[in-house]
């Protein structure tokens, strides 16, 4: 995208959602608005109130999150063009002039609760702890007055409602991130770097045995390595799923475009949800094989045996 348009991001102002966002330095000159929920800033992409939006896609320490899965594998195809990664963080934060040892109660998202359940029961082992629909929202109502006194949420949130800071990095594993995807509607893809990721949702056509088998055949045969592979209810009848899907390489590469066509033969429909920048910069390993030139001279060898070689 431009970088001067309109990104939705998951609210409200303070969320990691945010933080993500102001970490991608292409981004910066674009309007940040807050959406209340993934799907309300999947459909503001949609409608054309948005350019893109920013939503999260799966979390080092929870698994991905299901609604973004579920909203991207229906309706309107939007395509993800960009990912990032942040550390997960989290902060006590209360009104400006309280101590620790004044909260007695602290309110956050169940998500964030569980990550600083160590942290709570070292240091607040008896405090009255509060769910909330999102960490930066608790934030938010803690500013206006909520009846608790602190609420755990990103540093930013504390920045962003004038809260002070009671304590940093209280999350019982300091390895969690969460990655974030950048979703638009389908136009031209980012050209391959290298060290891309192309994402994919998979219908099978029936359930029977070895269906999942002949879809991890099509990337395996072609070298074409998974990062991340789950399934997820279609919500039509009891037991039927699809499958969602990473994988290493761009829609531009040979073994990942055969890869394609494989799966649209063997696949009720494959949902193409983009070939875009791995946000490690991590590139593929490539066995002997495998590679743009081994495809091109293999079909060179084909079209002679047709004897289409001019």
């Amino acid at each position: 995208m431009s970088g001067s348009g309109r990104i939705s991001y998951l609210g409200p102002r303070g969320t990691f959602c945010e933080a993500a966002l102001l970490s991608m330095p292409g981004l910066q000159a674009a309007e940040h608005v807050p959406a209340s929920s993934e799907r309300a800033a999947i459909e503001s992409v949609r409608s054309g109130e948005s350019e893109a939006a920013l939503i999260p896609i799966e979390n080092s320490i929870e698994g991905s999150v299901s609604v973004t899965l579920d909203q991207l594998a229906q309706g309107q195809r939007l395509v993800i063009v960009d990912e990032v990664a942040i550390p997960v963080r989290f902060a006590l934060l209360a009104r400006p002039g309280t101590a620790l040892t004044d909260v007695t109660s602290l309110a956050s998202h169940p998500h964030a609760l569980a990550q600083v359940r160590g942290w709570v029961a070292d240091h607040l082992p008896a405090v009255r702890v509060i769910p909330a629909q999102s960490t930066a929202g608790a934030a938010a109502l803690l500013q206006e007055g909520a009846p608790y006194d602190a609420a755990v949420a990103p540093l930013l949130a504390a920045e962003r409602y004038g809260l002070d800071v009671l304590a940093e990095n209280i999350g019982d594993t300091e390895e969690a991130t969460t990655r974030f995807v950048l979703v638009q509607r389908p136009g031209r893809l980012p050209a391959p770097s290298g060290a891309d990721k192309t994402t994919l949702t998979l219908f099978m056509r029936m359930d029977q045995p070895g269906a999942l088998m002949a879809i991890l055949n099509e990337f395996a045969v072609r070298g074409v390595n998974m990062t991340r592979i789950e399934s997820r209810p279609t919500r039509k009848v009891l037991g039927d799923y699809y499958f969602s899907v990473d994988v290493e390489g761009h829609v531009a590469d040979a073994r990942v475009a055969e890869a394609l066509a494989g799966l649209h033969r063997v696949c009720l429909d494959v949902r193409f949800l983009g070939s875009y920048p791995r946000h490690d910069g991590k590139q593929p390993v490539l066995r002997p094989g495998v590679t743009d030139e081994d495809f091109a001279e293999a079909q060179q060898w084909i079209n002679a045996l047709r004897g289409d070689v001019s």
